[in-house]
């Protein structure tokens, strides 16, 4: 294919505007014109013509330099082989249109062998749109995603090429997170003073009135309460960049991925702390809880269970109490999948939030799906709950919503799961015991089977966990009395001699106290007799 370099003029005639070409006065001056370049490309599909363009050029040898680069792109593509001498006529049509300097041949072979894009302008951005696009995954958890994408990776790193994207870009990333906490805290901080500080001032009088308005123009100029974004988010933010890029590298796009390389601080999950009578004494004196995760102990569960007695979704209660299941999988656990008579339940779905919609979906894993064995107590509550439903059934008549659900709301319709949760907290708060979670009553039936000598391979299997070292993992605390029996029955295995010569002693002691009380007691009783003969005045 035919390519060139000539010298252009670009001055214009001062009447008309047109270019004086060849017609320059000054075109023989030297520096005076440019160099151009123009290399023809195969022609597109219609059969029109198009080319590769530039100029600017100071000398003709910068000029050639350039063509010969061309030269060297096209000659990348084989001569039978139309479809990557297409893709580098595409690639050099736009490079000369968008005016972006030439790519790299070596760069450029090796995309046209990988069957990459050879631009690789591609951004950030650009693919994780394309990414979240692609998802087949529940509506939640594509929600979960684009709260990443919009509020972390887009503002950071979306105009980046996605082939030029590095590990220290995604440090800096992170780095520029953790300093905007520090801005959000320090914000934070002052509007609450300020607010503490607009409480403390009386509305009465004049001069008052006046403060407490300036200080509320005060107040609405300063930034909004944030919350900050955790360990836990940033561990999420770069787990969404890692699988997103994974999927470039699938697909041949890019050949390393940096979030799999980039570190950041490690979120330290926390342990499930038993609300012990000290602990409980704290709090009512700070209002503080020791750890995220607490859990009751078998007097509380108790109490709280005779409490909600009489509440209408105490079989729910109950079951999650005793059976640890998920708020999600309670909520949508279907009348056809559990069977009494067997003493049983299958989770086969849950019903979960997106926003404050509410949606059915499968669990999230595969160990998810589980049979559940029910005791004889719970299967008499769920019986008893069952007749309380078709009761409520023939009370709303046609009203009734059939969903086949063991809890729901009073006609018959699906719980949403927020609702339960709030409903939860404040039967909690009425009780007057320490606060939990819902979910940690899910963890309290956890604990409770580890105290009672269940397997964990059973506790694990029944709570749904996809490995035994999850169960151990957030359950290492256990309940007290257990804890207790535990290392009183491990200190009996071991023979120590020091142990045999402390209870010699020990009883050698109590010898010689006992000794003692006898001896003070025949001393009593002689003087007693010696005051009972001494002749009377």
């Amino acid at each position: 294919m035919k390519g060139s370099t000539y010298r252009r003029c670009s001055c214009r005639d001062p009447k008309t505007g047109k270019e004086l070409g060849t017609s320059c006065p000054k075109r023989n001056s030297k520096n005076h014109c440019t160099y151009s370049i123009r290399q023809e490309l195969s022609p597109r599909a219609d059969g029109s013509r198009r080319s590769f363009a530039r100029g600017g050029y100071d000398s003709r040898k910068a000029a050639q330099a350039d063509l010969d680069h061309v030269r060297a792109l096209l000659g990348l593509a084989e001569s039978d082989d139309p479809e990557g001498t297409e893709l580098i006529s595409a690639m050099l049509a736009e490079v000369s249109s968008e005016k972006t300097p030439l790519p790299d041949v070596e760069e450029t072979r090796r995309r046209l062998n990988a069957g990459q894009d050879l631009v690789g302008s591609l951004t950030v951005s650009e693919w994780l749109d394309r990414w979240l696009a692609g998802k087949r995954i529940r509506k939640s958890g594509v929600s979960r995603y684009e709260t990443d994408v919009r509020v972390h990776l887009k503002p950071h790193i979306g105009d980046r090429r996605l082939d030029r994207l590095r590990v220290s870009h995604l440090s800096e990333m992170f780095t520029a997170i953790t300093d905007a906490n520090a801005e959000i805290l320090e914000q934070n901080a002052q509007r609450r003073a300020a607010v503490e500080e607009l409480a403390s001032v009386p509305w009465k009088g004049l001069g008052n009135r006046a403060r407490r308005k300036a200080m509320k123009t005060a107040i609405d100029a300063m930034p909004p309460f944030r919350r900050v974004t955790g360990p836990s988010t940033r561990q999420h933010v770069k787990a969404t960049l890692r699988a997103a890029l994974n999927e470039a590298i699938g697909q041949q796009i890019i050949t390393f991925n940096p979030a799999s390389h980039v570190e950041i601080d490690p979120v330290r999950k926390p342990k499930a702390l038993v609300w012990t009578d000290e602990r409980v004494a704290r709090w009512q004196q700070t209002g503080e809880k020791p750890s995220p995760v607490m859990v009751w102990t078998p007097e509380q569960t108790g109490a709280f269970l005779d409490f909600v007695a009489a509440d209408r979704l105490y079989a729910m209660w109950h079951l999650v109490a005793f059976r640890g299941l998920r708020r999600g999988e309670a909520c949508g656990q279907p009348w056809s999948e559990t069977n009494l008579d067997r003493h049983s339940l299958t989770v086969t779905g849950q019903l979960v939030q997106d926003g404050w919609d509410v949606e059915a979906s499968e669990p999230k894993t595969d160990s998810g799906f589980r049979v559940v064995a029910l005791d004889d107590d719970t299967v008499s509550v769920l019986e008893r709950h069952r007749k309380q439903q078709e009761a409520d059934r023939a009370e709303w008549g046609p009203a009734w919503v059939d969903t086949g659900l063991v809890f729901t709301q009073e006609d018959g319709s699906w719980l949403h799961p927020g609702k339960v949760t709030d409903l939860f907290e404040r039967l909690v708060a009425a009780s007057g015991l320490p606060p939990i979670r819902l979910h940690d009553l899910h963890h309290g039936a956890a604990t409770l089977m580890l105290a009672a000598g269940i397997d964990v391979k059973i506790v694990s299997d029944t709570l749904g966990h996809s490995d035994t070292r999850i169960t151990r993992d957030i359950y290492q605390s256990v309940l007290p009395h257990v804890g207790k029996s535990s290392a009183e029955a491990t200190a009996k295995l071991v023979p120590l001699q020091r142990k045999a010569e402390a209870e010699k002693a020990a009883r050698k002691v109590a010898k010689a106290a006992q000794k003692a009380k006898e001896k003070a007691k025949a001393q009593a009783k002689a003087e007693k007799k010696k005051a009972r003969k001494k002749p009377k005045k």
